[in-house]
């Protein structure tokens, strides 16, 4: 009989019963490699449509479809055993009903497997979060910076710099989790406005750019690997992998140019004869 135990993953509840309690710990990820690696350190990874300019070098978010979204959800579902993984709801594919939000939403959590998704929006979101919630799908809200909505706010700033504006963004997180959400990313958002909300709410709060009271925090994994060139002031780099791979590449280059690579131990030679007898008994 087998000793050996099935991993549990973790799930939407789980993570809206840590509202308060030990920081909830995320990453992005993308392939079944990384996943596996942060799926050891992380509640939950965010297939996020962040991909559209990691992975495809696109300028923002707004062209990523949501077969991308699948595929790269397959492949982080497969590398990862305890960690829950939220998809992205990509631009286009909830916005225009309830209804549309559903099949969309459905269509993702069947076709990868994952435990949530996530899409954007406050008030305006609030009834399509509670159809969602009321018919099995568990949502993650997002407010403050919305990069989906990039071409409607102009440029990628931080929200609620000025008092004056930080009621509409409370309004925000108050409909999100009142219709159901278990937890929110809160973006960009200044400090202090952060963590109002973060007590206001009854649900999780995941930080980026926002503040270190909140209920959890979440970056790019890219970003805070140094891989990516270019990074917002609220990304720390706890590596620089950036310059490792490049040297590694320098160094194949060199090697390959100079003929020193492969060696010996890196080719197949001929089978002696006895062998080759041997293999046609």
């Amino acid at each position: 009989m087998s000793m050996q135990q099935d991993v549990r993953r973790l799930t939407a509840p789980d993570l809206r019963a840590r509202k308060g309690g030990e920081p909830i710990v995320s990453l992005t990820a993308y392939h079944a490699h990384t996943a596996r690696l942060a799926d050891k350190y992380c509640d939950f990874l965010l297939v996020g449509d962040s991909l559209g300019m990691v992975m495809h070098g696109l300028e923002t978010t707004v062209p990523v479809t949501l077969d991308m979204m699948i595929l790269q959800g397959l492949a982080v579902i497969r590398g990862s055993q305890r960690a829950l993984v939220v998809v992205d709801m990509p631009f286009g594919t909830y916005e225009a009903s309830k209804e549309q939000a559903f099949l969309s939403a459905a269509r993702v959590m069947k076709e990868t497997g994952c435990g949530a998704i996530k899409l954007e929006g406050g008030r305006r979101m609030a009834d399509t979060i509670r159809f969602l919630v009321e018919r099995g799908v568990p949502v993650m809200g997002h407010i403050g910076l919305t990069p989906q909505s990039i071409n409607t706010i102009g440029s990628f700033r931080a929200q609620g710099r000025e008092e004056k504006d930080w009621g509409p963004i409370e309004d925000d997180a108050r409909a999100v989790a009142d219709a159901g959400a278990f937890s929110m990313v809160i973006e960009a958002v200044a400090e202090p406005l952060a963590r109002r909300i973060t007590r206001a709410v009854a649900v999780p709060t995941i930080g980026i750019g926002a503040s270190p009271a909140c209920d959890g925090q979440i970056l790019v994994l890219e970003d805070m690997l140094g891989l990516s060139p270019r990074v917002p002031k609220f990304v720390k780099r706890f590596g620089e992998l950036g310059p490792s791979i490049e040297r590694a590449i320098a160094g194949y280059a060199g090697e390959v140019r100079a003929r020193t690579f492969p060696g010996p131990e890196h080719v197949y030679g001929m089978k002696a004869a006895k062998d080759r007898k041997e293999g046609t008994r």
